[in-house]
């Protein structure tokens, strides 16, 4: 059985790793039928409610915005965790999707079986794990700021990765009003529409597709595009997210909105001078940057801690606050 290294941890790209859950209780009962996969999610998460999105038939399973853009073509609904897993075992006609369900509050119990010696080396990133279930149903192409490690335990997913340098040519969405939180790729993966889209031809010449079954496992690092899709009538899958930065940091897309405001509608020169800037103290900074100020005048340039990250934040939420 492969085992999973620090080395893919720290990978840039993303790495398919086949089998590496394979002996997961979950991934043994998927094999055996969607019935018994739905049994031993029922024995760990009794009683449990869940957030779901249900969409009509007419959505072909993918998730998106209402043609107006005023909306989703999707409804959010509380349902309990047996009711929906006897609807997906009906093979119902509507589009079911269970995102992001954290597994220690749903599924007590359940994370202690997964977690075994195959990844161990996760044990130092403290990484949190969620389940996702799903009918066949296609989840538009986003990035998450985590890594992540995407294990599927139960039918089959497809993955379609961009690197993160292919945005330009991926078509992306509203930044503000968005379906779970991520802006994503306006473009239907499946039925891509190159009149209207013609640059992501270009994105699909760098795309990764990965199918995967029950016991694979894929990384997928901080801020690659993946959109996915399930390929069967009951699918799941158990996700780790975890951070190679500390909690106390802000996630950066606080920054771009913050740029939204304040330099995309200056004058092209102010925004090559502050492109400088930003360039000098954030982009290609190193240890000379400040090394001509005395260590302890050196304020916001100098290390950023906790204590420096809670006040740099106190500054920020004065300044806007006006």
């Amino acid at each position: 059985m492969t085992a999973l290294s620090p080395e893919v941890l720290h990978s840039t790209e993303p790495v398919l790793l086949r089998g590496l859950v394979s002996d997961w209780p979950l991934v043994q009962a998927a094999r055996r039928s969607d019935a018994d996969f739905c049994a031993l999610l029922r024995e760990f998460g009794r009683n449990a409610n869940v957030g779901l999105w249900r969409g009509a038939p007419s959505i072909d399973g993918r998730f998106f915005y209402r043609d107006d853009f005023k909306g989703f073509n999707f409804q959010a609904e509380i349902r309990g965790l047996d009711a929906l897993l006897d609807e997906l075992l009906s093979d119902t006609d509507d589009a079911l999707y269970l995102g992001s369900t954290e597994l220690e509050g749903t599924f007590p119990g359940l994370r202690a079986q997964l977690y075994l010696d195959a990844l161990a080396a996760l044990d130092a990133h403290q990484p949190r794990a969620n389940l996702w279930l799903g009918n066949r149903i296609r989840v538009a192409p986003h990035f998450d700021l985590p890594d992540n490690l995407a294990c599927v335990v139960a039918g089959r997913r497809r993955f379609t990765l961009f690197p993160p340098a292919q945005v330009s040519n991926l078509y992306i969405g509203p930044l503000d009003v968005t379906p779970a939180g991520q802006p994503i790729s306006l473009v239907d993966t499946k039925h891509p529409d190159t009149a209207r889209f013609p640059r992501y031809a270009e994105a699909l010449r760098h795309a990764q597709v990965f199918d995967l079954e029950p016991g694979d496992a894929l990384f997928i690092p901080s801020q690659w595009w993946h959109g996915v899709e399930g390929l069967d009538a009951l699918n799941g899958l158990v996700n780790f997210w975890w951070r190679q930065s500390p909690a106390y940091m802000d996630t950066p897309l606080n920054t771009l909105m913050l740029a939204l405001l304040s330099l995309r509608e200056l004058p092209t020169a102010q925004r090559d001078a502050w492109r400088a800037l930003f360039d000098h103290f954030v982009f290609d900074a190193d240890a000379e940057t400040s090394a001509h100020i005395p260590e302890a005048a050196r304020g916001v340039l100098g290390p950023l801690d906790e204590a420096r990250a809670r006040q740099l934040r106190a500054v920020l939420l004065h300044r806007l606050n006006r």
